[in-house]
């Protein structure tokens, strides 16, 4: 048989079959034609061992080896290195694959239901194809259908072919599982009966523009599209209107007038999207019910050789060259669009210098960690041993999904860029395993390894065979101990009791497994802060209170509400799955406090009757709103009107915004009262605003101007990542603000880097934005006296009037130590005393402060702090530093040497 005909069998397999559809995301260049830009873009280790290490440069250690499959392992790095004078980490999480294993297998997983124009998160694809790991794959066009811009070979069938266009390179796997780097090109033909031969330009493509022709692609041009293609549309918004042909077994049997079909491809056929000279080709040659012959292939660039997908067990596109013969290679098209130089979240795959080891990574970006630049992930795959390696998309894209020994279904690895969301991508990399059911050769233990005093966390006993796959351990019933006595048990629930670190096991017989869990301490942290800076005080109110823990170490946590112990001053209320209900106020209350309490660290919110402020709903606007983009080519406008999805009975603002003419960063401004910006009464906090989001991942900011003319800018949404309306919420009280202030504009960003991830297009609405402003003196009527005294003296001048006091304030080492309660009495205000801690919890205001005897750490407002002196115990009485706590209550304190007197006021 001619290699022509293996070719038309091997298609006609094609058209029968379901396809992976692959996809690039990174920018490569912008397609005005299509109204945007493409988006290119064993057991742990006893201690981490380092494997890279010089004097000058980053430092390397290994910090885990777990095993997925026979075959496949995640290896976890910490990378340390320093950028701009500073010292930076970064997490790395690395797949290694061993191609001489011969159950581990590599394909790609494409979108869902193994379709093009459907795209998923890299956890739902693993899920569904059965994947034990995965990440996300090729660069696609975000503003497209979602399909792949490189290559996309799966099981033999060439899913996608390679876009043309310059320095892309591509990931493969032969059937003899040789691992290869390379760059290709698709050639193919259509014959008709009458011998009549025409070229096929690709398979399965979106619209874009060529290099280095800069053509539009799919003009005078051929395509085939196959079932893997799930949109009725061939591509989607096409400025080319096209003549399609219809082909099923082999034969003819539909031809579209202009336009094409409004169908889907049937599974035993294929249809030819063609316009321009492709389409006279049809109109000349073809006719219903003739038989039509399509053969088509791959060429590598580098050697001009012919290659047979079906020789292929699987293929997927991506960027440039990163590692060539165990060192950086030179770039081989642009990074500046995927951001090269800046520090991201990255994937890449590659493979050693024996082809017997292929290389899956991801490179972390999130609190943890910083992220690399293209440079430094070089180095890093170096470093490790990579010979030669190809970026992925990577960005908000990067994702990797493991599958824990003992589950059954893979899970997120680490955070995105975006947390716990993920991104939706066109593809991914998956890995597989073939393996036959095995013995049981381990046990594993499923359960949360970080916890907070309080909390309750299920655990369970998995299982895994010879293979690291997991076993049903549904019929063992293990009994559950903790090395130390820092939890409880009820059956295999814990509730942790103590702060401190502990080694959990579970026995079943003569099986056994063991995690490590901590328990996190109140002296672990350095802050604790309520997500919302001020509340409603009145009876029915609900306020959204989650506390976000900062630890000494770095480490940001969200404590679980369970886990706080809540105390109400002021109302009774409750908290429940992190909203606080106020269910009644206190008689003659003008200020209720919810104080948060952990493990000896506390932080506060305060309510007052009428600390929220509606600045504006647009219901009765007397002021102009206007558009302004910037730079000049951004275009769009900010109107007030009723009709929005989701608020049709009432007016909100309207923000429509283009910038696919703009280039750097760029602004679409809704601005208030012109440019000059509208006035907000008061000393806000803290701001909320109902937004309508557009999922197009640009940045959202306001923009106020403070009395001192200057601007200060807010962020409301790192990302707009949602659709529909959503509450934000933004505290002021960071940006040190000079009042009164205006709210000048509100308006998304597209930032240069990694502005191929985001949208250029959108809609925005916004309505209810509501100011709250902090509770002070005035405000509460808090007493205002100037009150003097002496050392040593029991009495006490207030407002010119003698009082007495019991105790007197006394000097030691140069501080004045004074009872609380005389200054509360009189300032205002409350304290307490708690025996068992020997501490104090003063209120006054808007302030909290937590001292302990003999102790120099306080807390104020949440926030760990130190001070000079510590409160001390005289003749029974607690005494506190007077300087310390009037002036962090916010009174002012004189010191008279010559009369040994003070005044405070």
């Amino acid at each position: 048989m001619n290699r022509e005909h293996q070719k038309a069998r091997w298609i006609v397999r094609l058209a029968g079959n379901k396809f992976v559809i692959v996809t690039i995301t990174g920018a490569l260049l912008l397609q005005p034609l299509l109204g945007g830009a493409p988006h290119v873009g064993a057991a742990p280790a006893d201690k981490p061992v380092t494997v890279a290490s010089t004097a000058s440069g980053p430092v390397v250690s290994k910090l885990s080896e777990d095993m997925l499959t026979a075959g496949a392992k995640i290896v976890k790095y910490q990378w340390k290195s320093t950028r701009s004078n500073k010292t930076v980490q970064s997490q790395v999480d690395v797949i290694e694959i061993d191609l001489t294993n011969p159950y581990v297998q590599l394909d790609v997983m494409t979108g869902k239901g193994n379709q093009f124009t459907t795209v998923q998160s890299v956890t739902g694809m693993a899920k569904e194809t059965g994947a034990v790991a995965g990440v996300n794959g090729d660069y696609f066009n975000m503003n497209s259908e979602g399909v792949p811009m490189g290559a996309q070979i799966s099981q033999g069938d060439l899913m996608s072919s390679p876009s043309q266009l310059e320095g892309m390179y591509a990931f493969g796997l032969t059937k003899d599982r040789v691992p290869v780097i390379d760059q290709y090109e698709f050639h193919g033909t259509v014959t008709a009966e009458d011998g009549a031969e025409f070229p096929l330009t690709g398979i399965n493509k979106a619209a874009y523009t060529t290099e280095p022709n800069k053509d539009y692609s799919h003009a005078n041009a051929m395509y085939i599209y196959t079932s893997a293609w799930k949109e009725i549309e061939r591509p989607r918004a096409s400025a080319a209107s096209p003549v399609e042909v219809l082909v099923e077994d082999g034969v003819i049997t539909q031809i579209s007038d202009q336009g094409g079909f409004a169908m889907a491809v049937p599974e035993n056929g294929y249809i030819l999207r063609t316009h321009g000279q492709a389409a006279n080709f049809v109109r000349d040659h073809l006719q219903v019910g003739q038989k039509l012959r399509a053969d088509y292939g791959l060429k590598s660039k580098t050697t001009q050789a012919e290659v047979d997908p079906s020789s292929f067990q699987m293929m997927i596109g991506g960027h440039t060259i990163l590692v060539e013969n165990g060192q950086p290679s030179g770039y081989t098209r642009s990074t500046s669009s995927i951001s090269g130089s800046s520090a991201r979240a990255r994937t890449a795959v590659g493979y050693s210098k024996d082809q017997k080891k292929a290389y899956i990574l991801t490179v972390e970006k999130n609190d943890t960690s910083s992220g690399m630049t293209l440079k430094e992930l070089q180095n890093f795959m170096v470093s490790i041993g990579v010979w030669k390696a190809v970026n992925l998309d990577g960005g908000g894209s990067t994702t990797m999904a493991t599958r824990p020994l003992g589950e059954f279904d893979p899970k997120l690895t680490h955070l995105t860029e975006y947390g716990t969301q993920q991104r939706r991508v066109v593809n991914g990399l998956g890995v597989y395993t073939t393996a036959p059911q095995g013995e049981l050769k381990g046990l594993a233990i499923s359960g949360e390894k970080v916890l907070f005093v309080g909390q309750q966390a299920t655990y369970a006993m998995k299982g895994y065979d010879t293979y690291y796959n997991p076993v049903d351990t549904s019929s063992l019933q293990p009994s559950w101990s903790a090395k130390d006595p820092l939890v409880t048990w009820n059956g295999q629930t814990l509730q942790a009791v103590k702060p401190g670190k502990t080694e959990i096991t579970a026995k079943s017989g003569s099986a056994k497994a063991s995690i490590n869990v901590e328990v996190i301490g109140g002296a672990q942290i350095d802050r604790m802060a309520i997500s919302t800076q001020a509340g409603a005080l009145k009876e029915g109110a609900q306020i959204s209170v989650p506390v976000t823990v900062t630890l000494k170490d770095g480490r940001v946590l969200t404590a679980p509400s369970g886990a706080m112990q809540w105390e109400f001053v002021g109302f009774q209320g409750s908290v429940s799955e992190n909203t606080l209900t106020v269910s009644s106020v206190n008689p003659n209350a003008s200020t209720g406090y919810a104080i948060a309490r952990y493990d000896g660290f506390s932080t506060m919110l305060t309510l007052t009757g009428d600390s929220d402020m509606m600045w504006e709903d647009f219901e009765n606007v007397n002021y102009p709103i206007q558009f302004n983009g910037s730079p000049s080519q951004v275009t769009g406008q900010a109107t007030v009107e009723k009709g929005v999805p989701g608020r049709e009975s009432s007016s909100v603002l309207r923000l429509k915004y283009d910038m696919t003419q703009g280039s750097g960063k760029m602004y679409a401004y809704a601005e208030f009262n012109g440019a000059n910006g509208r006035d907000i009464p008061g000393t806000p906090s803290s701001m909320s605003i109902d937004v309508m989001g557009d999922g197009s991942l640009n940045w959202l900011r306001a923009e106020l101007t403070d009395a001192n003319g200057s601007a200060v800018y807010v962020d409301l949404a790192k990302y707009i990542d949602w659709t529909g309306w959503q509450t934000l919420e933004a505290d002021l009280t960071q940006h040190n603000l000079s009042y009164p202030v205006k709210l000048k504009r509100i308006y998304p960003v597209n930032v240069e880097e990694g502005q191929d991830e985001r949208a250029l297009t959108g809609e925005l609405a916004f309505d209810n934005i509501i100011f709250r402003t902090p509770i002070s003196s005035d405000q509460l009527k808090l007493p205002r006296p100037v009150m003097q005294l002496k050392l040593n003296q029991k009495t006490v001048s207030i407002d010119g009037n003698n009082k007495k006091t019991d105790v007197a304030p006394i000097q030691l080492d140069g501080t004045t130590y004074v009872p609380i309660r005389m200054i509360l009495d009189e300032f205002g205000g409350s304290s307490d005393w708690n025996a068992g801690t020997k501490g104090i919890t003063v209120l006054r205001g808007n302030q909290m402060i937590e001292l302990r005897v003999d102790q120099k750490e306080y807390i104020a407002n949440g926030v760990r702090k130190t001070a000079e002196v510590s409160p001390i115990v005289r003749d029974g009485r607690t005494l506190v530093p007077l300087r310390l706590v009037s002036e962090q209550l916010g009174l002012k304190v004189t010191w008279e040497p010559e009369s040994k007197s003070i005044t405070i006021n």
